[in-house]
């Protein structure tokens, strides 16, 4: 067994998750943990893509599995529905997140940092400040984007003050126009022409178990919602092979217009009654429009948790 600590974030990453392993590592290493690695548990998407190949980084290396009492910090998640395989044998030393906290229990105590922010990273760059620790153009960059990303840069309902903070102090490392940054690493993961159908559900997808029902709720970004919705009928076929193979109560597949701050909801599953309760609206064709709605952890899953 490795005698490293594996740092990664959950199943199916974007970018906060990939940005705030590599960054805790690096946080790590100052801190003089240098067995500490970070990793990841699915594939770059688009976005996440454009931030590594703007400063030149490899992606963390892949894992889909842990051994027993293999030591790992968790990044930008808890639950251990939405971790690696294995986690519940894993020796859990610590956690960042910034998500509610569910289905979580360790023997050992743990280092557990939980704010609610509107990123991971935000959390992150108050450690390395509050621990008076030098921050890199390179760290400021990886920061940055984790945060433009998940607050839709600034823009998202899950945005605070501290998200705010950080990022006007982190441009000021980094050197860049953050707004022309954002919006082309944005843009970057709004490309969505060379996934299937089933990639597309796949790409930012969580699941949440809750009273013996077990959902997805995935999201994608997009400019056009119409140009997404013409693979509707496809869309429902990978949707509902999802729902056959997981056995699934629901599947929320949530389609971000991130220039106009709206989404669009495709729903299946037996459950799917439940988001006309959450939303009071009706679905039409197994969709179902929310007018500045673009948050999943905030304005989504809440509502719909707490009517399954």
């Amino acid at each position: 067994m490795s005698e490293e600590i594996l740092i990664f974030g959950h199943k199916n990453p974007d970018t906060d998750s990939i940005c705030s392993a590599m960054v805790k590592e690096r946080l790590n290493i100052k801190n003089g943990h240098n067995n500490s690695k970070a990793k990841r548990l699915g594939a770059i998407n688009k976005e996440t893509k454009y931030v590594l190949d703007y400063l030149k980084l490899e992606a963390p290396e892949l894992i889909e599995s842990v051994e027993e009492g293999q030591k790992v910090i968790l990044v930008d998640h808890n639950e251990f529905s939405q971790s690696v395989n294995g986690i519940e044998n894993a020796k859990i030393t610590g956690v960042v997140d910034h998500h509610r906290i569910a289905n979580f229990e360790t023997s050992e105590p743990l280092y557990y940092t939980a704010r609610p922010y509107g990123c991971t990273c935000t959390i992150l760059y108050k450690d390395f400040v509050e621990k008076g620790l030098e921050i890199s153009k390179e760290d400021a960059i990886l920061m940055a984007s984790a945060i433009i990303s998940d607050t839709l840069l600034l823009k998202s309902p899950t945005t605070t003050k501290h998200d705010v903070k950080a990022l006007e102090e982190l441009e000021k490392i980094a050197g860049i126009d953050i707004k022309e940054y954002g919006l082309e690493m944005l843009k970057a993961g709004t490309d969505l022409n060379d996934f299937s159908e089933d990639e597309l559900i796949n790409l930012d997808a969580k699941t949440i178990e809750k009273n013996g029902e077990k959902i997805i709720i995935a999201q994608v970004n997009t400019i056009s919602i119409d140009d997404v919705l013409k693979r509707q009928e496809k869309l429902e076929e990978a949707i509902n092979k999802a729902i056959e193979e997981k056995e699934l109560s629901l599947f929320v597949f949530t389609i971000t217009d991130i220039l106009n701050s709206n989404s669009k909801l495709i729903v299946l599953g037996k459950k799917a009654s439940v988001t006309e309760k959450a939303f009071e609206k009706k679905l039409e064709n197994n969709t179902m429009f929310l007018e500045g709605v673009v948050s999943r952890k905030k304005q989504i899953l809440p509502n719909i948790d707490k009517n399954i």
